[in-house]
């Protein structure tokens, strides 16, 4: 089998990550803990989009930076383009019970699509410095940054004021709400959201160590890739 035919389960399951996370952020979930609101900080999208940190690592593993690098931007226009399509797409169909105005979908595209190259540029720069290491560490360490990097990237892009050229503000995100929606501290809800879903993807990318402990078993026969 040729190098590309060894890559595309790579570029196909980031894709239906990227695919999949960006029509599940569309839904909040429901439920509560407490007093806490789960739809007030979270929506589905944050238990899959971690997992490209995953397919990222696994890559890098076993074919070196270089094709990591490629599985990313495969990754990084199919999150762009997501972010411009789904939406409407939804609200069509009658799953979604809005419509998103043009600068906003062009606003989200934008830090949709930083946020993820970003991200997963670090998670590759990360990783293979430390590939040497623990078998965990490298995974461990680059996919905890690159989910530190990727929220605040995100967040700050698709709602802070200070990023209002690249489209109009969200007047209910930038609103004053309890953090959390429960505590006694005001802030901005989109400063909630972005904490509610940095949780759930440090929670993830560990859980995630037990699939790449497998899947990179089963990648060690082959020679380690060169560095580049």
């Amino acid at each position: 089998m040729t190098r590309h035919g060894r890559t595309l389960p790579f570029v196909l399951a980031m894709t239906l990550i990227v695919v999949a996370s960006n029509i599940l952020v569309q839904f909040p979930v429901a439920g509560h803990v407490g007093s806490l609101q789960l739809a007030d900080i979270l929506t589905w999208g944050a238990f899959t989009y971690p997992f490209a940190f995953l397919v990222t690592d696994l890559s890098n593993r076993r074919f070196g930076p270089a094709v990591a690098r490629r599985v990313v931007f495969v990754g990084f226009m199919a999150a762009v383009a997501c972010s411009i399509v789904a939406p409407p797409l939804l609200f069509r169909l009658g799953l979604l019970d809005y419509s998103t105005a043009a600068d906003r979908l062009t606003r989200i595209a934008v830090a949709s699509g930083c946020a993820f190259l970003l991200a997963q540029l670090l998670d590759i720069a990360v990783f293979n410095r430390l590939r040497q290491q623990s078998w965990w560490r490298a995974p461990v360490v680059s996919s905890l940054a690159g989910s530190v990097v990727d929220t605040i990237t995100f967040f700050s892009v698709s709602f802070a004021p200070i990023f209002v050229f690249l489209g109009a503000n969200d007047d209910f995100a930038l609103g004053q709400a309890p953090l959390f929606g429960a505590l006694p501290v005001e802030t901005a809800r989109w400063i909630s959201w972005a904490l509610g879903d940095l949780s759930v993807k440090l929670v993830i990318a560990a859980f995630a160590l037990v699939p790449y402990r497998i899947v990179m078993q089963a990648l060690m026969p082959y020679p380690a890739p060169a560095k580049g």
